[in-house]
């Protein structure tokens, strides 16, 4: 049976970056080295490096030129590498610089004597200080970078030991506090990047690709079936290309001669592996898909993921603790969850400085993230079962403005909600006075 389970028919473009994937990390790479390997014109090899790059396959350094450098995995998202840290603080490299590829594993602040600061440093830390050399050559001596803040120089000696020990050293003209920040900021950011789940995390944990050609049969299409157990299939050309789904559907009552690319449905959604797993799932209800196919840039296929997949992966997020806080959650730590006499779930805050406006009123995008938080809390917490909202429309309606460190009281009401859809009042009130008000719908993703 021919199924797609390998990378047939490989374009130039494709088999450079398999050439590159292929080297030794550390390697260097230029655009000439690469067009004289593989026979190719400098354009198309100049093209390939720079997707290498996006793959973080590669990376150029400054007086280095391009490295294969290792692929950071998305279980590593969250870690820097001193290469990154360079860039986060507007940073330029004195020495060490074979070392920028190497993984940040956290930083210290060199606000202390020599010997108090051993205990703190160990290998793959960064040291942030200023113009200290003994420091510099004690923390480049335990195995850790260093940043040197305030614009400052380094010695001879100690840049000589940085490129000895292939550890970077690294002036930033920003005061230590301030560099502290960035990078904590950067850090930060990467824990709320980790925990949104993308379609590539799903294909990681999958198998081979099922699919079939267009030019093969219903006879091979359904011992194909009866042999997987499944009945969706993308149909693929010869350059592994999706042009097509084939269903149960589709042959009913054809011949068992008949090629699939006359009964194939033509032209079907496909996504990349950098969609979200959220927006994959609001795509599938939306458009009634059950299998959904996953494309490169090239269109070719790399993989599919199920209705079932995405709601699992959904369900496995919702239990997950905070690693990350947006401005989502910290817009609605605030608020306490209370029952009044008829039994209803209401959510009681006060209105902080951070969500008013240039005037002093609560901001408007601060209400509605206000009434839409709300709402997902009331959905959630119907028939304890595990829901999902994605936001199809919200009419909002804003009567009077409220004022700074005033409390206001939210309260949410479900006026119609199914396994797909979902109807919610939302209103906000200030002393008894309705403050905003809102009718939202949305697509609903039941995963019990």
């Amino acid at each position: 049976m021919d199924t797609i389970t390998n990378h047939e028919s490989l374009t130039k473009h494709e088999q450079i970056l398999k050439h590159i994937e292929g080297l030794q990390v550390g390697s260097k790479i230029s655009v000439r080295k690469i067009a004289k390997e593989m026979e190719v014109s400098e354009g198309t090899a100049y093209r390939a490096i720079k997707e290498a790059e996006n793959q973080g396959l590669v990376s150029t350094k400054e007086r280095i030129g391009t490295v294969r450098v290792e692929k950071k995995q998305r279980n590593n998202i969250d870690k820097l590498t001193f290469a990154e840290v360079v860039n986060i603080v507007d940073g330029h490299v004195l020495g060490g610089s074979d070392g920028l590829s190497k993984t940040l594993n956290k930083f210290v602040i060199g606000a202390m004597e020599q010997e108090a600061m051993l205990r703190y440093i160990d290998a793959g830390s960064l040291l942030i200080v200023g113009n200290r050399e003994k420091a510099h050559i004690c923390a480049l001596e335990q195995g850790a970078a260093v940043l040197i803040t305030g614009g400052f120089d380094a010695s001879g000696d100690v840049k000589a030991l940085a490129n000895e020990l292939g550890l970077p050293i690294i002036s930033s003209s920003y005061d230590t506090f301030t560099v502290a920040s960035m990078i904590n900021r950067a850090i930060y950011d990467r824990l709320i990047k980790k925990k949104i789940m993308l379609v590539e995390d799903i294909l990681s944990t999958q198998s081979a690709v099922h699919a079939l050609k267009g030019t093969q049969t219903v006879q091979e299409w359904r011992t194909l079936a009866q042999e997987i157990g499944i009945s969706r299939f993308p149909v693929v050309d010869e350059w592994n290309r999706v042009i097509g789904m084939i269903t149960s559907k589709d042959v009913v009552g054809a011949l068992p001669e008949q090629t699939i690319d006359k009964l194939m449905t033509r032209n079907p959604i496909t996504v990349h592996a950098h969609t979200s797993v959220a927006s994959a799932a609001h795509l599938m209800v939306w458009e009634g898909i059950e299998l959904l196919p996953i494309v490169d840039n090239n269109r070719k296929i790399v993989g599919v993921i199920s209705r079932n997949d995405v709601l699992k992966v959904m369900q496995y997020i919702q239990r997950q603790p905070q690693i990350g806080e947006t401005f989502e959650d910290l817009i609605w730590a605030g608020f306490e969850e209370e029952t009044d006499e008829q039994g209803k779930r209401i959510f009681r805050g006060q209105i902080t400085p951070q969500m008013t406006n240039h005037l002093g009123s609560v901001s408007p995008g601060v209400l509605m993230t206000l009434m839409t938080q709300a709402a997902y809390s009331v959905v959630q917490g119907y028939k304890k079962s595990d829901m999902n909202l994605v936001m199809d429309n919200m009419s909002t309606y804003f009567l009077r403005p409220v004022q700074l460190e005033r409390e206001v009281e939210i309260r949410a009401d479900i006026i119609e909600i199914s396994r797909k859809y979902g109807k919610i009042d939302v209103e906000i009130y200030h002393d008894s006075a309705l403050v905003a008000k809102a009718m939202m719908t949305a697509q609903v993703f039941d995963q019990s």
